[in-house]
C-alpha cells in the first residue's frame, strides 16, 4: 500500500521512517521525498497486510498520514495511444494493447509524474491525495 506522509515543523526533525523500521520490524520502500528544514512529504509503500499497524505507528509520533488508493488517472477522450507514456515509465504501469490502445495498470504506479510531464495531450494526471 502506497502512504503519503506529511511531516511538520516539529516531525519533520524526528527519525519516524528508522523508528519504524526498528520498532515495526518492517520494511520501507521509499517512493518519493521532499523534506525541507520546516516540513516535509514522503510518499512510501509499505506491506498491505500491515499498512494499518504502521499507519498507526507513525500517526503516533505526529505524524500526518494519508493512504493513497488511486494513482494515475488516464483520460481515454484525451489519449490518442501515441504510446509516449510507455516508453517513460519506469515501473511499467502502461502497455500497449492487441488493438494498439494504450491500458494502464495504476496499481504498479509509483507517482513519480514523468508520464504526465511527456503525454503531449494531458490525458494523464496524478489523482488528487
Amino acid at each position: 500500500m502506497m502512504i503519503l506522509l506529511q511531516f511538520d515543523s516539529k516531525t519533520v526533525r524526528e527519525p519516524v521512517i528508522s523508528q519504524t523500521t526498528l520498532e515495526k520490524k518492517t520494511l520501507i520502500n521509499i517512493i518519493r521525498a521532499s523534506v525541507g528544514a520546516r516540513e516535509g512529504e514522503l510518499i512510501i509503500e509499505v506491506d498491505d497486510s500491515r499498512a494499518d499497524e504502521i499507519i498507526e505507528f507513525i500517526e503516533s509520533k505526529g505524524v500526518k498520514v494519508t493512504k493513497i488508493y488511486e494513482k494515475i488517472i488516464k483520460d481515454d477522450e484525451k489519449c490518442v495511444h501515441c504510446g509516449a507514456c510507455i516508453s517513460i515509465c519506469p515501473v511499467e504501469v502502461f502497455r500497449l494493447e492487441y488493438d494498439y490502445r494504450v491500458a494502464a495498470d495504476s496499481e504498479r504506479c509509483v507517482r513519480c509524474g514523468v508520464c504526465v510531464t511527456v503525454c503531449p495531450l494531458k490525458a494523464l494526471e496524478l489523482s488528487k491525495i
